[in-house]
């Protein structure tokens, strides 16, 4: 029965969940044409280009047994201090080894160490129940990761998965992190620089007990399939909010980020190397990017060489400080295929687009496009760079074609574009049509080694741009 219904059915049905799988309402789910989903019934419309309607058609979504897992069950205590990482482990085991199922969380106050999903479970959190992660790191086992695009062994994620498959963590609960702020640190990326350099292999790179830090994301799916993420609300960030990792039919549907608990660096979403990822009806706050899309660093991310393609970003608010939609600057193994569609800046967002790339990181940012997407911008509308921070080498990155489309202002603190290739290497086209853009501070636009530039219907400040 499940193959039978539509998107718009089966994420209606996670609304029902969302407010309570005590009823044991399964949350069937599969592939169909974009629809109607979210816990807050928001509407996926059908989207201006074909292609990004043949995305949302076909990125699976996890289909679940109608079997409940209480976590209560398995010795769980929502007293806001007994540690319940065991609990919540023997749950999802339990159900993992049923075929499937829903792990239930009940309102209350958990406090957890890392939660490791296994394939075929849904954790599904009630409305008013907190998972709060642990301040002991040893709660927090060495794991496979990506750390800023290098692969690496480090603390798990919050919530964490490898190699599975069919998995969700759904509701109208919170996780939060603020409890990690006491190991859950630091930014040392040039000892795995140094590491790579000196051909030290993955599982050597070993960070916890190295004498280095680096912090660790809060929700990572590595290497999964099929993973449905909807309704949450995160809390109290320390790193990479949501980073799916080298994982495919990736949704990320009615989640909400703080930026007001929010530390530095604490990107929205991140999709890192993955294939078919919707990201729709989110309210996503961060002290950096809302959503950066991502591939992997200079050689390690040569050696892995896995792009990010066919992502849709629809209905979303924005409200982080950098991109709306950013594309880099761990691009090495490339992005292609993003559509991103009905969004709307609240916050001091620096760019609508940014994407960012040097001669050392190389990639490629290619069929980029943006339509409807409004706001104040703290910067530039467009921000495009092959310079970013200044780094050199011999891997001149490809970039374009970019398309903006129905965009608009009512504010940009600088110029509406800044889109500047390299001599040597020219963005491959750059088309803006039909957007008004008023309250540019600068109207001097920088557009600079693009090959097919075509502005149509364009206004800054009231005055064509030609």
């Amino acid at each position: 029965m499940a193959g039978a219904l539509s998107r718009r059915q089966t994420l209606k049905l996670g609304l029902t969940l969302g407010a309570a799988v005590t009823g044991a309402a399964s949350l069937l789910t599969a592939p169909a044409s974009a629809a109607c989903f979210g816990r807050h019934g928001h509407a996926v419309p059908t989207l201006p280009w074909p292609a990004a309607n043949d995305i949302v058609a076909n990125t699976k979504l996890p289909v679940f047994p109608d079997r409940t897992f209480k976590v209560a069950d398995y010795g769980a205590v929502a007293d806001g201090k007994t540690d319940n990482t065991a609990a919540f482990a023997k749950a999802i085991t339990a159900a993992n080894a049923a075929g499937g199922g829903h792990v239930v969380v009940a309102k209350g106050a958990y406090v957890t160490g890392a939660i490791y999903l296994r394939s075929n479970v849904d954790l599904n959190l009630a409305d008013g129940a907190t998972l709060k992660f642990s301040g002991d790191a040893s709660k927090f086992p060495t794991v496979l990761t990506r750390y800023e695009g290098i692969e690496c062994m480090n603390r798990s994620p919050m919530i964490y998965a490898n190699g599975e498959h069919n998995i969700a963590v759904t509701g109208s609960g919170v996780l939060d992190a603020g409890g990690t702020s006491s190991w859950n640190k630091g930014s040392d990326r040039a000892y795995l620089d140094d590491l790579v350099a000196k051909g030290v292999p993955v599982a050597q790179r070993v960070v916890p007990g190295s004498g280095h830090t680096m912090r660790s994301t809060f929700i990572e799916p590595y290497s999964c399939d099929t993973v449905l993420i909807q309704g949450i609300t995160l809390k109290n960030p320390m790193f990479w909010q949501i980073h799916p990792t080298l994982s495919r039919n990736v949704t990320v549907d009615g989640v909400s980020t703080d930026p007001s608990t929010s530390h530095s660096n604490t990107d929205g979403c991140d999709p890192e190397s993955c294939d078919h990822v919707v990201i729709s009806n989110c309210v996503l706050g961060a002290h950096d990017d809302n959503i950066a899309i991502k591939s992997g660093r200079d050689a390690d991310g040569r050696r892995v060489d896995v792009p990010s393609q066919n992502i849709v970003v629809v209905n979303c608010t924005m409200n982080g400080n950098w991109g709306a939609i950013t594309v880099g600057s761990e691009i090495t193994g490339g992005v292609r295929n993003v559509y991103a569609y009905q969004l709307k800046v609240t916050g001091a967002t620096k760019f609508a687009l940014y994407v960012k790339s040097n001669t050392l990181r190389g990639g490629f940012a290619q069929n980029i496009n943006l339509d409807t997407v409004s706001g104040s911008f703290d910067r530039d509308i467009a921000y495009v760079t092959m310079t970013y921070n200044g780094q050199t080498g011999g891997y001149p990155p490809k970039f374009g074609p970019f398309s903006l489309t129905n965009c608009t202002s009512a504010k940009v603190n600088g110029k509406a574009f800044d889109v500047s290739g390299l001599s040597g290497d020219h963005i491959a086209g750059l088309t803006v049509s039909d957007c008004a853009f008023k309250g540019v501070s600068d109207t001097g636009n920088t557009l600079s080694n693009i090959d097919s530039r075509k502005f149509t219907n364009v206004t800054v400040n009231g005055k064509k741009v030609t």
